[in-house]
């Protein structure tokens, strides 16, 4: 059986998931086969496996780290937010229908042997697990029922390390309360601290150290410093979306209430001539070199806000002079109409932005599935992209066809003498070659020099966040004694 250890937080976004990330690569540095588990994520941020299920990106990113595919049983139930009481359920891959929060508090009870199921599956081909816990095991009205923190540890007997955000400031605060708060069993599961974000000088936190062990009554396992990674991170709490232009290319995402699969534009982020912000509200667009329709949870709601705040507006107007690019929910936007007549949103149907000759009917059943292949001819000022080779991946409710005239390939979608682009795929820019043809060309029609300047592939530049990211774990942590606490699984 594999040996587990559990990585929970005194509260959501203390640097779980990269935490489990860096564990995973210096593990499997360390020749051992090691994999990421999480029983239970609530994302809007997905990613399609090659057998077309869908599961949490963060898992995603952790087994990548641990450099092997990512696999569903890694995730196997994923909540995406469709309304702010309401999530789309994913088990093991498979939508299984949409349910209030009321609903599944009740229902969740039911996920437990599919939770086991995965967690079996994924036994088998490591040496090692690492789970990531949700949010904080210290949310004691969540006690009952609990398959992410503390009731899933008992389950599988697995060592708990807890994380407390020093950056955030009352860490002290944070870890003994987490500790007080849960029961004597729950406590002595809890086998070490990790203290992480930390600023400035370590040595000036000795005492703090000290003091930590003092009143929790456990060891400090590590303090880990503040760094700045570009990889994937929880989309609910993600700090990208504070960010404000400073690079000589301006990109703005239009960042309507339910974004999803914002990791497409991460791979901008790693050229400092490139700005990527998001976008919000008139006042904020600007004067960008292109703007980006992203993918949604809800097409029809998120459309109808940018058509009640006066964005689209601003957007069609943009049109003109600046490139459009919608990418799944923002390129069916960016059609004469979406009509719903299953039900799958709102129902009924609503105009789209009429930037594309297209119309699209959303149905019941996800599409789901990996893509490659090379791009159709395109028009204007991405004309580069045209034959680009291109791997990615497709989920969306619903299917988009061309208002009259022969049906074309509808990969990447253009118009002669507009400036407006559509794709389903997710994932296009991960390939260095065309994320380097589109800024070269919106660098070239703003006289701006990047020659020469080319971007990386994205998978290569993630390789080397992971090692950094390993490099500074294996610097900080006592690698010695958390090998020492692992145990093997046995699901009680």
């Amino acid at each position: 059986m594999a040996k587990v250890i559990m990585i929970q937080g005194t509260m959501s976004n203390v640097g779980k998931s990269l935490i489990v990330a860096g564990l995973c690569r210096l593990m499997a540095r360390d020749g051992y086969r090691v994999a990421p588990f999480k029983s239970q994520n609530m994302a809007l941020n997905s990613y399609i496996t090659e057998e077309g299920l869908e599961m949490g990106r963060a898992q995603v990113m952790q087994a990548e780290a641990a450099g092997i595919k990512p696999l569903v049983c890694m995730n196997p139930i994923l909540l995406k937010p469709t309304h702010h009481i309401a999530s789309q359920l994913i088990v093991n891959g498979q939508v299984v229908g949409n349910m209030s929060a009321k609903e599944y508090f009740a229902y969740k009870k039911n996920v437990f042997p599919e939770i086991e199921k995965a967690f079996r599956q994924l036994e088998k081909l490591a040496d090692i697990i690492v789970i990531e816990g949700a949010g904080s095991p210290a949310e004691i009205n969540l006690r009952k029922n609990d398959i992410v923190n503390m009731g899933l540890a008992e389950r599988i007997d697995a060592p708990v390390f807890l994380v407390g955000d020093i950056d955030r400031g009352g860490v002290f605060a944070q870890l003994l309360g987490t500790l007080m708060l849960l029961t004597k069993t729950e406590r002595e599961r809890v086998k070490g601290l990790i203290v992480n974000k930390f600023r400035g000088d370590r040595s000036l936190f000795d005492s703090g150290v000290k003091m930590l062990e003092k009143k929790c009554h456990c060891p400090v396992l590590g303090v880990v410093p503040y760094m700045e990674l570009s990889l994937e991170d929880e989309d609910s709490l993600t700090q990208r979306f504070e960010k404000t232009a400073t690079g000589a290319i301006d990109i703005a995402v239009i960042r309507y209430p339910r974004i999803s699969n914002f990791t497409d534009f991460n791979v901008f982020e790693q050229s400092p001539d490139v700005s990527v912000r998001y976008v919000t509200c008139i006042s904020n667009l600007g004067n960008p070199d292109l703007i980006f329709l992203p993918g949604s949870k809800n097409t029809i709601d998120d459309l109808q806000w940018l058509r009640e705040n006066g964005l689209e507006t601003a957007i069609i107007n943009c049109a003109k002079n600046v490139p459009i690019f919608g990418i799944c929910g923002g390129y069916q936007m960016m059609g004469t109409r979406i009509l719903d007549p299953e039900g799958v949103e709102t129902g009924g149907s609503i105009e789209g932005m009429e930037l594309l000759p297209i119309v699209t009917e959303l149905q019941s059943e996800k599409i789901r599935r990996q893509v490659t292949g090379a791009l159709p001819k395109v028009e204007g000022i991405f004309a580069a992209l045209s034959d680009k080779e291109y791997s990615g991946y497709e989920i969306h409710m619903g299917t988009t066809k061309p208002i009259g005239g022969e049906t074309q390939n509808m990969t990447l979608m253009s118009q002669k003498g507009k400036n407006v682009y559509g794709t389903y795929v997710h994932g296009l820019f991960d390939k260095g070659s065309i994320a380097t043809a589109l800024i070269q060309a919106l660098a070239t029609k703003k006289d701006v020099d990047m020659k020469g300047k080319q971007i990386e592939d994205y998978a290569a530049f993630k390789e080397k966040q992971y090692d950094r990211l390993a490099d500074t774990l294996s610097e900080c942590l006592n690698m010695e004694e958390i090998y020492g606490m692992l145990r093997e699984a046995c699901w009680k």
